[in-house]
C-alpha cells in the first residue's frame, strides 16, 4: 500500500563549488528521446467525479536525469481541445529531484475520492477529463501555440500532451475519451519520450500520484478481502514488542494484529497522517544490551489520527508492514481504534540514553519516546529552509569529510566514515512539509524562523522526542508537528549562538585573506539578452539560471543585497591583502577586464568612508582563453604596496578547465624614520612577499580518467593534481621574478586537506596553514560533512613570518536560505544585511610579521586587540619572551620617532 511518509533528503550532487548555487535547468524542447530533461509522466484529469479515487486532478512531472532540475519561473498550461488562443497558466516553483517526480495539483469535479499527497504546486487549472492540451513550459507567461503538431524546439515548450480530440499535440494525439465516472488517467511508460503522444501515453486505471518528497497516495479499498477487519482473517493479539521483533523487520509484517498502547505523539497534520503508541509503563533508563525490541510503533491512520491525543490509552487493530525501513501498523478505518479507560494505565516515560551508535540498537528504540542525553552538535542545515530538518552529530564535534583528516582510500578515512554514520541523527519537525513549494510558502519555515541554526552550534533538548526512521535516516521527531509559528517554549530543542562577529586575532604586522565571493557579477542578468532566472515566491527574478554568461544577481536590487554582505565581510576581516575567487571577468562582457573588481573596491571604500582599498591591475599578457569568472587581488593602500605588476599563468595547459593563477608581489607601507606618518619608504627586498591567488577545477564533473574514482576525492582529481604541479613551477618562476622566497598561495583549491593535490604542494615544501586536525573550524560544508577546500600554503621562508591563522565561520555554517538569492522563497524573510552567508565558503585569515616592519601592537586593525595569535598554540601566533621584548623595543623606538 502506498502512503504518505517523510520526505527525501535532496542531497546536492553538483560540484562543491556549486553547492549553494541554484539548481541546473533543462534545455527547451518539446520532445526528449535522449532522456535529458523533464517530461509529463502522468495526467489524472477526473478528480472529484463519481467513482474517482482522488478528489483533485493532477499532472505529475518526472526527471530522468542525475541532477535536480529547478522549475522556478516555469508553468503547466492548459488549452481546450478546440482552442487556438492563449492557454490558462498554473505557475510552478521549487525543483524536481534527480530521478524523482513533482506533483502539480489542479481543480476538481466534486468531492469524491481521497486527498492527494502534499502537492509541490497548486494551480487553478481544471482540464477536461476527456480531451484537451497540457503543456509543461519553461516560462510563467502564456504560450502562443498554433494548432497542429508541435515540433521539437518550439520556444517555451518543454513537453506537451494533446489527448482525446485535441487540435494541438506531439505528432499524434493520445487517446482518452472515457466518461468522468470511469476511474482512469493517462500515463507514459517511464520517462520515454518518442515525440508522439499516441505512442507515449496509454490509459490506465492505476493512478499513482507522487510528489518531490517521494510521498505517494493510494486509497484503501474497504472491500479488499485482505482487510484486517475482514471476519475471515481474525487479528492476532500481540504486544508492541512482539509486533516489532528483535530484528530490522517485524515478524508480523503482512499480518493482521491487535495491540494495546498509550499515544505518545500525534501527527494529524503535516503529512505523516498518524501517531505513535507505546506500551504502558515502558521507557526510562534502558540497558541496550538487554533491551532488544522496541516498545513503540508508528500507526499510519488518516482515519483516526484526528481523534486521538497524547496520553490516550488505545486498542488498535490493523495490518503490520515495513515501509521504507519503518515498522508501521496501518489502521484504515475508525473501527480499528478503541479507546480504553485511562484509570490504572501507567504512562510511558522517555528513554534516557545517549544516541546509539549502531542500527541494531536504534531498531530496539524505533518509534519510542526518548530524552536525548549528552552533547549534540549541528552538522548540516542545507535542507532546513526547505524541509525543516537539522542534521545533528552526537558529541561536541561536527561530522568530517574523511579526506580532510585522512588520506583517500585509507583505513583511517574508512574509520571517519564509520564514525560519521555512528553519530548522525536528523532533528525533524514532525511533518513532510516542503516550505518552498507553492502550496506551503505561506507557512513559516521550522527552526530558522525562531533564530539562527549554524553548523557547529550545540543542540540542547528540553522536551522528549520520538526516534523514527524515514527517508534512509534516523530522526528525532517532536511529539507534534512544528512550524516557524510554533513558540520557542514549545520546541523540543534549542541551539546555541555559535556566530562570531569578527575573526580571531591572528597577530602580525600584515594580514592576508582568501575569500570566494560566490559569483559576484556587477553585470546583472537584466543587462543581457537570453538570461533565464530563478524567481522568488512572488515570481520576481533573483539570480541568473541559464541562457547567458552572467552567473550572479538578476538585477540591481539583488546585486545590492549580495554586495552589502560581501563588503561587510571583507571589511570585517581586518586583512590587508585579499584574494578573491568567483568574481566576474568583465572582459567577457566587452568591458575593461577589471571593471567588476573596481566596482567592488569602490563599494568597499564607500563603506569605510575613505580611499582604503585598491586592486592589482590586470597584466597586459592574458590567457588566450579565460573563464567567465576570474581571480583578483585587492589590498589596503596604507598598509601594503604592490611591487611590480601582476602576472597570470598563461603558458600551462593544466588550467584549461580552471581559472589561471594570479601572482602579485607586495611590500609593507612603512613611514620614513623620524617622519611619523610621512611618505612611504621604498619597498625593501627583505619585506617583499608574493601572493598567488588560485581557483582549481571543481569536483563535480569528469569522464574517463577524470571520473570520480570512489576514493572520496570527487571527479577531476587528475586535473587538480596537474594544476598543483603547474602552480609549484609558477611559484618558483614568480619568486625569481619578484626577488623573494616568501610566497603565500591562497584560494579555493577544491581539494580537502589530505587529498592528492594538497599532497603535491606538501611534497614541494609548502605548508598548509589551515586548521590543525583537532580544530573545530573548516571552510566548507558539503552533504553534512565539514572540511576545508580553501587553503593558504606558505613557502619555508614565508612560514617563518606566520603569527596566526583563523577560518572565520560566517558562510559555510549558515543556512543557504540566508543568501541574497534564496532568502525570499518562504514567508519567513531570512535576509539580513550582515556578514552571514555572504558566500558558501568561509574566508581564511593569516597574520605575518616581517623583519623590517616595526608597527606597535596591532597596527591599527579594527576589531583586533593586538594580542599574539591564538594565545600560545604552536605555529598559530603564541609568542616567546624574546618576541615580547622585541615588540617592546619596537614600541619604544616608534614612540621616540613620534615625539623626537
Amino acid at each position: 500500500m502506498h502512503r504518505s511518509v517523510g520526505r527525501t533528503l535532496l542531497c546536492a550532487t553538483a560540484a562543491a563549488a556549486l553547492l549553494a548555487a541554484p539548481l541546473v535547468s533543462v534545455t527547451t524542447a518539446s520532445a526528449n528521446p535522449a532522456g535529458t530533461g523533464l517530461v509529463i509522466e502522468e495526467a489524472y484529469l477526473k478528480g472529484g467525479s463519481a467513482n474517482q479515487p482522488f478528489t483533485n486532478k493532477f499532472v505529475e512531472l518526472a526527471n530522468p536525469t542525475d541532477t535536480a532540475v529547478s522549475v522556478d519561473g516555469w508553468s503547466v498550461q492548459y488549452r481546450a481541445a478546440t482552442g487556438t488562443g492563449t492557454p490558462a497558466v498554473g505557475k510552478l516553483s521549487g525543483s524536481v529531484p534527480a530521478h524523482g517526480t513533482y506533483l502539480v495539483q489542479m481543480g476538481s469535479n466534486g468531492t469524491n475520492g481521497e486527498a492527494l499527497p502534499e502537492a509541490d504546486a497548486v494551480t487553478g487549472l481544471n482540464p477536461s477529463g476527456s480531451t484537451g492540451t497540457l503543456v509543461l513550459a519553461d516560462q510563467a507567461t502564456a504560450l502562443s501555440l498554433p494548432p497542429g503538431a508541435v515540433g521539437t524546439g518550439t520556444p517555451g515548450v518543454v513537453d506537451l500532451l494533446g489527448y482525446g480530440t485535441s487540435n494541438t499535440f506531439e505528432t499524434a494525439v493520445a487517446t482518452s475519451g472515457t466518461a468522468n465516472s470511469v476511474p482512469d488517467g493517462l500515463t507514459r511508460q517511464g520517462t520515454t519520450d518518442t515525440d508522439s503522444n499516441a505512442a507515449d501515453f496509454t490509459v490506465t486505471s492505476t493512478i499513482t500520484p507522487e510528489n518531490a518528497a517521494g510521498e505517494t497516495g493510494q486509497p484503501t479499498d474497504p472491500t479488499d478481502p485482505t482487510d484486517p477487519t475482514d471476519p475471515g482473517t481474525p487479528a492476532e493479539p500481540v504486544t508492541i514488542a512482539q509486533l516489532q521483533g528483535t530484528g530490522a523487520d517485524s515478524p508480523y509484517a503482512g499480518k493482521a494484529v491487535t495491540t494495546d498502547g498509550v499515544v505518545t505523539a500525534v501527527y494529524a497534520t503535516g503529512g505523516f497522517s498518524g501517531y505513535t503508541v507505546q506500551t504502558a509503563g515502558t521507557g526510562g533508563a534502558l540497558d541496550l544490551a538487554t533491551h532488544t525490541a522496541s516498545d513503540a510503533v508508528f500507526v499510519y491512520s488518516a482515519a483516526t489520527a484526528g481523534s486521538v491525543a497524547i496520553g490516550d490509552a488505545v486498542r488498535l487493530t490493523g495490518t503490520v508492514s515495513e515501509f521504507n525501513g519503518l515498522t508501521e501498523l496501518t489502521v484504515p478505518t475508525a473501527a480499528g481504534l478503541t479507546k480504553l479507560p485511562a484509570a490504572g494505565v501507567v504512562q510511558p516515560v522517555p528513554a534516557t540514553l545517549t544516541f546509539p551508535r549502531t542500527d541494531a540498537q536504534r531498531e530496539s528504540l524505533e518509534s519510542m519516546l526518548v530524552a536525548p542525553q549528552g552533547a549534540y552538535t549541528v552538522a548540516d542545515n542545507y535542507t532546513t529552509n526547505q524541509y525543516g530538518e537539522v542534521v545533528l552529530a552526537s558529541g561536541t564535534k561536527r561530522l568530517l569529510q574523511p579526506t580532510e583528516v585522512a588520506r583517500p582510500g585509507s583505513a583511517e578515512a574508512a574509520a571517519v566514515t564509520a564514525d560519521n554514520a555512528a553519530r548522525k541523527v536528523v532533528l525533524d519537525d514532525g511533518a513532510s512539509t516542503n516550505f518552498l513549494s507553492a502550496a506551503n510558502q505561506s507557512i513559516p519555515v521550522s527552526w530558522l524562523t525562531q533564530g539562527p541554526v549554524t553548523v557547529g552550534a550545540s543542540a540542547t533538548f528540553a522536551k522528549p522526542v520520538v526516534l523514527d526512521y524515514r527517508n534512509d535516516s534516523w530522526k528525532f521527531q517532536p511529539t507534534s508537528p512544528i512550524t516557524g509559528a510554533t513558540p520557542k517554549a514549545e520546541l523540543p530543542a534549542s541551539f546555541s549562538n555559535a556566530r562570531t562577529t569578527a575573526p580571531e586575532n591572528v597577530g602580525g604586522d600584515i594580514r592576508l585573506a582568501g575569500f570566494n565571493v560566490l559569483n559576484y557579477f556587477p553585470t546583472t542578468g537584466d543587462q543581457l539578452t537570453g538570461c533565464t532566472y530563478y524567481t522568488d515566491r512572488d515570481g520576481d527574478p533573483v539570480t541568473v539560471r541559464d541562457g547567458c554568461d552572467a552567473r550572479g544577481a538578476a538585477n540591481a536590487d539583488d546585486l545590492a543585497r549580495q554586495q552589502v554582505k560581501i563588503v561587510k565581510a571583507i571589511n570585517g576581516l581586518g586583512a590587508d591583502v585579499v584574494s578573491l575567487e568567483e568574481i566576474e571577468n568583465s572582459a567577457r562582457f566587452g568591458q575593461d577586464r577589471d571593471a567588476a573588481v573596481a566596482t567592488l573596491v569602490a563599494a568597499l571604500n564607500q563603506a569605510t568612508g575613505k580611499d582604503t582599498w585598491a586592486y592589482a591591475k590586470s597584466p597586459s599578457k592574458l590567457p588566450a582563453s579565460e573563464d567567465v569568472i576570474r581571480l583578483a587581488l585587492i589590498y589596503k593602500k596604507d598598509r601594503v604596496q604592490p611591487v611590480g605588476g601582476s602576472t597570470i599563468l598563461t603558458d600551462s595547459t593544466a588550467f584549461a578547465n580552471a581559472r589561471q593563477p594570479l601572482a602579485q608581489a607586495f611590500a609593507p607601507v612603512t613611514a620614513k624614520p623620524g617622519k611619523g606618518n610621512g611618505k612611504p619608504s621604498k619597498p625593501s627586498a627583505k619585506d617583499t612577499f608574493l601572493v598567488i591567488a588560485n581557483h582549481f577545477k571543481s569536483k563535480g564533473s569528469g569522464t574517463g580518467a577524470e571520473a570520480d574514482q570512489g576514493d572520496g576525492q570527487g571527479a577531476s582529481n587528475a586535473s587538480r593534481v596537474a594544476q598543483s604541479k603547474a602552480l609549484v613551477a609558477f611559484s618558483t618562476a614568480m619568486q625569481r621574478q619578484s626577488g623573494t622566497d616568501k610566497v603565500f598561495m591562497l584560494g579555493d583549491f577544491n581539494a580537502y586537506s589530505q587529498e592528492d593535490p594538497v599532497a603535491v604542494l606538501d611534497q614541494a615544501g609548502y605548508t598548509d596553514l589551515g586548521p590543525t586536525r583537532d580544530a573545530s573550524e573548516w571552510s566548507y560544508v558539503f552533504s553534512g560533512l565539514s572540511g576545508s577546500l580553501d587553503h593558504v600554503f606558505a613557502s619555508p621562508a614565508a612560514l617563518k613570518t606566520v603569527t596566526g591563522v583563523d577560518i572565520w565561520n560566517i558562510n559555510s555554517v549558515e543556512s543557504v536560505g540566508l543568501e541574497y538569492s534564496r532568502y525570499d522563497y518562504n514567508v519567513t524573510d531570512l535576509y539580513q544585511d550582515d556578514v552571514y552567508r555572504a558566500s558558501d565558503h568561509d574566508p581564511i585569515l593569516v597574520g605575518i610579521d616581517l623583519p623590517g616592519v616595526a608597527t606597535p601592537g596591532d597596527g591599527g586593525h579594527p576589531g583586533h586587540g593586538g594580542g599574539p595569535g591564538h594565545g600560545g598554540e604552536p605555529g598559530h601566533g603564541g609568542g616567546t619572551i624574546a618576541d615580547a621584548l622585541a615588540a617592546l623595543a619596537a614600541l619604544i623606538a616608534w614612540l621616540r620617532s613620534l615625539f623626537g
